[in-house]
Parts: C-alpha cells; structure tokens; sequence
C-alpha cells in the first residue's frame, strides 16, 4: 500500500454507496483523497462546502481518508496531488459505458493516471444520490441509504 487514490464526484449527497467505497478504499491504499467536483453543469442541490462538511462527517473515523474540493480536470488535480490512481464507482451496469468513457478520455488526457473501479457492497448497487433527492422530495424515508445527520441536510433543504 503505496498510492494515493483519488475518489472524485459530485456526492449530492453521500450515500452509504459512496461510504462503503471510501471505506474498502482505504484498506487498498495508503491515502485516499475524496475529491468533491465543483462541477455547475450538475446543478447540485447542496453548494461544494455543504458536500465537503457532510463528507467530512461521514468519514470522520476513517483512518487515511482526506475530503477537499477541486475544481476543472480530476487528472490535474491528481497531478497536484501527486495520485496515480483514479477511484470510480460502477453500481449497475448503466454506470458502465458512462464510468469506461470518462476513464478512455482521462486516460488520453494523461496517460500516466489509471483509473480502478470498484462496486459497492449489493445492497447500495442500485443507489445514486439522484433517486435519493427524488424519493426524499416526495417524502420517503431515506434513512437505510444515508446517515441521519445526511437525511436531516437533505429533508431541510428540501423543506420536508
């Protein structure tokens, strides 16, 4: 255990898809880097900082793991950062040809940075942050794919 791993996204919001990554991530790296996207043309409904402090808190007790924010192309953040390796997660195979683009395109962009995916445990595969804001706008009870502190953020920012 050597590298420095970037695990970049939008992460509007953490879900226990993203936790439990970040949590075998580290167990594969020596420091994991969860890199939050500024990334407007999302139009995320938490602001960066709001999705750095919910990451920050998720991940409080994990032992090698860093939240920050980064803005433009992940490849030169991973250059800053001095990571070789890129975290994606594939949940179904939908995900796939998405996740294998964006890898095809980094991986022309900068050589030199691999990209490694990783599936999250079978009870968070079908999960994305997306959904959860839908379901969570119509009032469903959210609280078996986020933490409580993440469904309070959620329902008060959706006014529920």
């Amino acid at each position: 255990m050597c590298q420095i791993a970037i695990y970049p996204g939008t992460f509007d919001p953490v879900t226990y898809g993203h936790i439990d990554i970040i949590k075998r991530a580290q167990e594969v790296f020596s420091e994991v880097i969860v890199a939050v996207a500024h990334n407007p043309h999302k139009k995320p409904l938490f602001d960066v900082g709001e999705r750095v402090a919910l990451l920050k808190k998720a991940t409080k007790d994990f032992k090698s793991v860093e939240v920050c924010d980064f803005n433009g192309l992940v490849v030169d953040f991973a250059h800053k950062r001095k990571a070789k390796v890129l975290i994606r997660g594939l949940r179904m195979l939908s995900d796939f040809e998405y996740e294998f683009q964006m890898a095809l395109t980094n991986r022309k962009i900068s050589p030199d940075i691999e990209t490694i995916f990783m599936m999250p445990q079978e009870s968070y595969s079908y999960l994305s942050s997306k959904l959860l804001k839908e379901v969570a706008s119509m009032g469903a009870d959210i609280s078996s794919f986020v933490p409580d502190f993440v469904e309070a953020a959620l329902k008060s920012k959706l006014g529920k």
